[in-house]
């Protein structure tokens, strides 16, 4: 077969006058796409070149010449799965001779293709199908191997769809189109998905890995498009069981390739801000994503091998929520879609395709509290999962697991490695010489390093490693890179078994201070305000606007031993910071007074941080004018006591967090003089839109709390009456539509039956019967409170 290959490839015709060979070469590449031998590709790689050239030549030819003719559509079409087959079943083919066989040698031959393209006058003609398949080839080649995307030839490609295709008005036309359901299957022509499925494929693989050398910016592209693709995954993700092949493969490559632009260059937050101008149509849009995942007929195509539509679906929406719950402070908005966790533990567990089933832990990873993970007892298996890949890759010649870089595994393991029980899983299996070894290679494993050195366990093991210990040692010392030298003295500070301990330093310069705020740098803003309003009052405020260069940590550690008291400026940025963490530990460990005040509309302390602060008392800056916030900040300052009279336990949105999470939530000020805890009248008709929602709270009637939030005592029985002598179908359907407004959530019609028959209890709740349970809560309340100083 070897030397008939070779003749029939050497004799191809570039004039589709001639078919000589062709259906003889068709032949043996389908043989080879059931076989799968990779004897075949090393072999006849040369003949297997010619044949690549030779196919890019006749597509960059007047297509009219061959485009009827059943033996070279037979042969295309052939050779579209035997290079889709080369990506994703050829795992010891070398990438290089991949991207040889795939991408072509001149820039000449993709013009060509695109002149044809913008000759064509029939939106359905097979040659928009034929280049489709083609490019989508190379899009999934650029995908699984971003290192190649620098390449002149995919620059070029991209360059020019950009510019030819992306922005343009036949673009936004199409974009309308798919705006309006019911959706007619005439407007998808071949045109139409090369438009919307191949270009979009094409840049959200080349983006996702380009830092520059493209012709727009992400925020002129959002600018451009981004609204009709809010509209069309908003419109769309509510009537799921309609979609057509055709809708759900454009729908696919859209979210990919608005997902690869708010990724672009790194963790960019403005390029998300661009695309969601405001918090509700953020809201809504990670609502319609998660309806989408959750579309359990798409889970058949997941527990299959086959790369299709589907699965490239899900990989994409997946992509998109981890990218916003990473760079967005709305980890609070993912933890109220109460069924989210079961739904992406159940892709996990059925997923054969291991990028989709890393998103999903990694997502869990970001939204599930210390408690929730510890509950769902996934760390154990997430851990395995995780260092079985990391392992195969480290063995494999491509350093990839899977199609997976390693890179790509750390990073998705730098947000993990902050997690306690993940840290002591590593510790159990005695893993952290995996990122000690490749450490040298890939300076990520140092941040992974640091986030695990928080465990005694993980401290012991790398104290006993002498030649990494003299490392460390010798980059704090020499290595220029300020980054890395921050890390390195972070993982030293941690490794030290005295600092606890550690002699105060003479004060040789004579300076002290009343108060150190510790924060993270992108709450940097109101912190400043906050240090100019405390140094206005008087107090020797020390506060790290410069971000310290040289030895981070002693300088951190003398600022403690100088200072009495420590304001934590508690964010989910604060809690993710490895830095901070050694902070407020650091303060913690000397006894200075602790003051946490809450930056973060939403955040709920949780993790490292809860432990910290425990039942202290806190100010919330989110639910105060600043100058408010201020003047309940100084009191706690000043104060060496706070009676008890003076605090209530946290009731927002972040409340329904705290339950989701059964954990003990900590305390804040309240702004109120009043010397006794609040007592709701038993009269419902008398209580106010907070007493609605705390009642709705303490019933865990979570969507209701939400659905309500604006309802007072009297609105509760104009409701309750409205469902019980009202049409109950429309009653229903307006309901519904206002879950959806608010909540982006169907009503659930379980909580609307049980708020029904807890408004009758109350409604029949004797005086002393209220009163006496309204006691035993109050007491159980205070036992509580007490255990909680107590430990």
């Amino acid at each position: 077969m070897k030397n008939n290959f070779e003749q029939l490839i050497d004799v191809l015709p570039l004039s589709a006058s001639f078919t000589f060979g062709i259906r003889e070469v068709t032949t043996i590449l389908e043989k080879q796409n059931n076989d799968l031998n990779p004897l075949f590709i090393s072999e006849l790689y040369e003949s297997l070149l010619k044949l690549e050239s030779w196919a890019w030549k006749v597509l960059s030819k007047d297509s009219y010449q061959w485009i009827n003719q059943p033996n070279y559509l037979n042969l295309f079409y052939t050779l579209i799965s035997f290079n889709k087959n080369l990506i994703f079943n050829y795992d010891y083919i070398d990438d290089n001779i991949k991207a040889a066989l795939l991408i072509p040698d001149t820039i000449d031959l993709i013009n060509g293709i695109f002149e044809q393209i913008n000759r064509t006058k029939d939106d359905n003609d097979p040659f928009f199908t034929i280049v489709s398949l083609w490019f989508d080839n190379i899009s999934l080649f650029i995908y699984e191997n971003p290192q190649f995307d620098t390449s002149p030839i995919i620059c070029h490609m991209n360059q020019y769809i950009g510019h030819n295709y992306l922005m343009t008005e036949q673009f936004l036309f199409y974009l309308i189109q798919l705006q309006q359901p019911p959706i007619a299957q005439t407007i998808f022509t071949t045109k139409q998905l090369f438009y919307i499925r191949t270009c979009s494929f094409s840049l959200n693989s080349y983006l996702a890995a380009q830092e520059e050398d493209f012709p727009f910016t992400a925020q002129e592209i959002m600018n451009y498009i981004g609204n009709d693709f809010v509209k069309i995954i908003d419109v769309h993700s509510h009537i799921i069981d309609m979609w057509s092949e055709k809708l759900l493969t454009c729908i696919a490559h859209l979210i990919g390739f608005i997902s690869a632009c708010c990724w672009w260059n790194g963790e960019n937050i403005t390029h998300i801000n661009f695309l969601f101008s405001s918090e509700q149509i953020l809201c809504s849009y990670i609502s319609a994503i998660i309806r989408i995942i959750s579309y359990k007929p798409f889970y058949s195509h997941i527990t299959a091998q086959w790369i299709t539509d589907e699965t490239i679906l899900m990989d994409f929406c997946l992509f998109s929520l981890r990218n916003i719950v990473q760079t967005q402070n709305f980890i609070w908005f993912f933890r109220s879609k109460i069924s989210l966790p079961d739904t992406l533990l159940t892709i996990a567990g059925l997923s054969v395709h291991d990028k989709i089933c890393l998103r999903a832990y990694v997502i869990l990873g970001e939204i599930l509290c210390s408690e929730r993970l510890k509950d769902l007892k996934i760390t154990d298996n997430l851990s395995l999962f995780f260092y079985n890949m990391l392992e195969q890759a480290l063995q494999h010649s491509s350093k990839k697991y899977k199609q997976i870089p390693i890179f790509h595994l750390l990073r998705s393991f730098s947000t993990l490695s902050k997690i306690d029980a993940i840290q002591q899983k590593t510790a159990d299996l005695n893993k952290i010489s995996l990122f000690i070894d490749i450490s040298d290679q890939y300076p990520i494993a140092f941040d992974i390093l640091w986030a695990l050195s928080f465990n005694q366990d993980i401290q012991q093991q790398l104290r006993s490693n002498t030649m990494f210990m003299s490392k460390l040692l010798n980059l704090a010392k020499e290595c220029d890179n300020e980054k890395m030298r921050k890390i390195t003295h972070g993982i030293l500070w941690n490794l030290e078994s005295t600092h606890q301990d550690r002699t105060i330093l003479e004060i040789n310069d004579g300076k002290t201070f009343d108060i150190m705020i510790s924060y993270s740098h992108k709450d940097e803003f109101i912190c400043k305000q906050i240090y100019e309003e405390l140094t206005k009052n008087g107090y020797r405020v020390w506060i790290d606007f410069d971000q310290i260069h040289g030895n981070v940590m002693d300088a951190m550690a003398q600022a403690i031993e100088k200072s009495q008291t420590i304001i934590i400026c508690m964010s989910e940025q604060y809690r993710r910071s490895n830095y901070c963490r050694a902070e407020a530990h650091y303060a913690f460990q000397r006894e200075l007074k602790i003051v946490p005040i809450l930056l973060q509309e939403h955040y709920q302390p949780d993790g490292w941080l809860l432990f910290l602060i425990g039942q202290l008392l806190y100010v919330d800056f989110t639910k105060y004018e600043f100058r408010r916030g201020i003047d309940l900040l100084m009191k706690e300052i000043q104060a060496e006591e706070i009676s008890e009279s003076s605090i209530t336990p946290l009731r927002s949105r972040a409340g329904t967090v705290a339950l989701l999470c059964n954990i003990q939530t900590p305390l804040k000020i309240s702004s109120s003089s009043s010397s006794s805890s609040p007592i709701r009248s038993e009269k419902i008709q008398d209580w106010t839109k907070t007493d609605v929602y705390d009642w709705l709270i303490d019933h865990n009637l979570i969507q209701m709390s939400q659905l309500l939030i604006n309802c007072d005592g009297q609105g509760l029985i104009y409701l309750n009456n409205f469902i019980k002598n009202g049409e109950t179908t429309q009653i229903l359907n307006l309901l519904q539509d206002e879950s959806f407004r608010l909540t982006h959530e169907s009503l659930s019609l379980v909580e609307l039956s049980y708020l029904r028959s807890l408004i009758d209890q109350q409604k029949h709740v004797p005086k002393s019967q209220f009163r006496r349970l309204f006691r035993k809560r109050t007491i159980k309340t205070e036992k509580n409170k007490s255990c909680c100083q107590l430990l």
